[in-house]
């Protein structure tokens, strides 16, 4: 197995439980995630060797943290303490026609205020093979975006492959600063994950025949995207997830991958009812970095789309799922009868 780099924040999720609202709810459930913190979660849940790099203040709940990132098995050494606070974020979880909503309160945390110097990126990145990030970790600031900058020089002076999973938060900054940002990063990366919008306010690149809000998606439209940003940034694999968002209960889910000569278009599924979506692009991620490691491309696209619509059945940020379950479901086994 692989020797992986990821490197991001991990904040303290609290949400109402039994899909009460904010103006319901008397107490919160705990969980603790992020984009990169996800990945690295299901990536050692396959057996790679993970590094997680962040920085987390020196208390109880940033120990709380880095405890929840050991019980997967990650390894945690890279992650400096300090800082005045972890960043937080309240998720009230929607059904049916009602929409989930998402509030940041993660202003100031100690990710966001870390500078590049704090980390040692050269022993970090130094025998390792892979280095995933996403877009939210720049858009927390510019130290963020600054130190995200420095890390992938320094993982691409050590070979390394690069991931990057778009992730436009459109809470955390303009379409403007995102592409400004982004864009130059771009000639880091090997392999580019997102889905439309990201591809938009990120990259610029605008679908033509595709409407998400109505669930009609053109592959076709994808496609030509797909071909643009490869040849623009001569990325190794862009790949796109498919969502057709039915309801907040209801999801259709594939994904299409491109490499400079061949498409190749996942499984698709219909998730109903959808326990909870949070994380579904990480472990996304997760899957096509373990698929493209382990699998060929048709396999790899298969995988990832696989392990990210068992994701849409747990609860929490992170995908507790093993290689065996997702290739069940990659083979095939999706009925959901009782394993005695």
């Amino acid at each position: 197995m692989a020797k992986i780099v990821t490197m991001g924040e991990i904040m303290l999720r609290l949400s109402p439980p039994n899909n009460l609202r904010f103006i319901q709810t008397d107490s919160f459930d705990v969980v603790y995630g992020g984009g990169e913190a996800n990945v690295a979660s299901s990536l050692a849940c396959y057996g790679h060797e993970v590094y997680f790099v962040s920085k987390l203040p020196d208390n109880e709940i940033g120990q709380a943290a880095i405890n929840k990132l050991r019980q997967f098995g990650v390894h945690t050494e890279y992650v400096k303490r300090g800082g005045n606070r972890i960043g937080v974020y309240f998720l009230e979880t929607g059904s049916a026609m009602r929409a989930s909503k998402v509030i940041y309160d993660r202003s100031a945390s100690a990710i966001s205020e870390a500078k590049p110097e704090e980390f040692m990126l050269d022993e970090i990145f130094k025998g390792k093979e892979w280095f995933h990030f996403s877009g939210i970790t720049p858009a927390l600031s510019d130290k963020a975006a600054e130190l995200t900058k420095q890390a992938l020089i320094a993982a691409k002076s050590h070979g390394l492959t690069v991931s990057v999973d778009l992730n436009y938060r459109k809470k955390l900054w303009s379409e403007e600063k995102a592409q400004e940002i982004m864009k130059p990063l771009m000639k880091y990366v090997d392999i580019c994950i997102g889905n439309e919008e990201d591809a938009s306010l990120v990259l610029g690149y605008k679908l033509s025949k595709t409407n998400i809000d109505e669930g009609k998606l053109t592959r076709t439209d994808y496609e030509s995207i797909l071909r643009k940003m490869h040849d623009d940034f001569s990325f190794k694999y862009v790949i796109s997830t498919l969502r057709e968002s039915f309801s907040a209960s209801k999801n259709g889910w594939s994904a299409l991958m491109y490499d400079g000569k061949n498409y190749y278009e996942s499984i698709k599924f219909m998730i109903e009812p959808i326990i909870d979506r949070v994380g579904g692009g990480d472990s996304f991620s997760a899957g096509i970095i373990h698929g493209l490691l382990n699998f060929n491309s048709q396999k790899a696209i298969d995988f990832a789309a696989s392990a990210s619509a068992l994701k849409h059945t747990i609860f929490g940020d992170q995908n507790y799922v093993s290689e065996a379950e997702v290739l069940k479901l990659v083979e095939g086994n999706s009925s959901g009868r009782v394993e005695r």
